[in-house]
Order: structure tokens, then sequence, then C-alpha cells
């Protein structure tokens, strides 16, 4: 059986911009906790909480609508990448904090890495 590339990069386009979606929502629908989150030498705690749930759902209408899905992906790869790096690791190297940031970690470190493979398969 053989799938059709054009229904498979619908179909993986949906899969992996919903989630997306929900996950900028989240930022608006709580961010007063994740703004705890923001590193502590970064000025503007809140803001940052705001502009990555812009910048999500963006990310995943773009990826949606297929209209700069290439860029909205390969931005969203960085963005992914840098939480992981600037959140995530240093929660990591927490031992109080491990066992909640390490599949945060993880978590962040796949969708980049999807976001980048995404961004590949889009632009053919």
């Amino acid at each position: 059986m053989t799938l059709s590339p054009a229904l498979t990069k619908t179909a993986s386009r949906i899969l992996f911009a919903l989630p997306l979606m929900v996950f900028g929502v989240l930022h608006f629908m709580n961010s007063q906790a994740m703004s705890a989150l923001v590193p502590s030498f970064v000025p503007g705690g809140i803001i940052w909480v705001y502009l990555t749930g812009i910048a999500l759902l963006a990310a995943s209408v773009a990826i949606l609508a297929n209209r700069f899905a290439v860029w909205a992906s390969l931005l969203l790869g960085i963005l992914l990448l840098s939480f992981a790096l600037t959140i995530h690791l240093p929660g990591v190297m927490n031992p109080d904090a491990m066992a909640m940031s390490l599949p945060n970690l993880l978590k962040d470190t796949a969708l980049a890495g999807g976001a980048f493979a995404f961004a590949g398969i889009l632009k053919n």
C-alpha cells in the first residue's frame, strides 16, 4: 500500500501544528505560572510568555495554512531549541528540578528536530 505524498504532507502538517496551537493557547491561559520559568537573567518576565505564545500560534497557523511554512518551521525549531537550552537544561543540572525538567528538555529537543526536518520536507 502506497500513501499519496500530498496526503502524507497534509496529515503531517495537521498533526504537527495542532499541538503547537494548544501550547500557544496554554501560554496565555497559564501565563503567571509560566512566567516563573523565564530565566532570571532575561528581563521582561511575563512578556516573554506572551511573545512565545504568539510565536507558537503564528507557527502553527503558518504550517496549517501552508503559507511561509518552511520559515515558520525553521524559526520554530530555533525557538524550541532555545527553550531546551535556556530553560530546561539548567533545570536538568539541578537535582531538585531534574525530574520535571528532563522530559521537557527531551520534548523540546525532539520537537525542534521535527521542526527542522519538517522544514526540509515542506521545501521539496
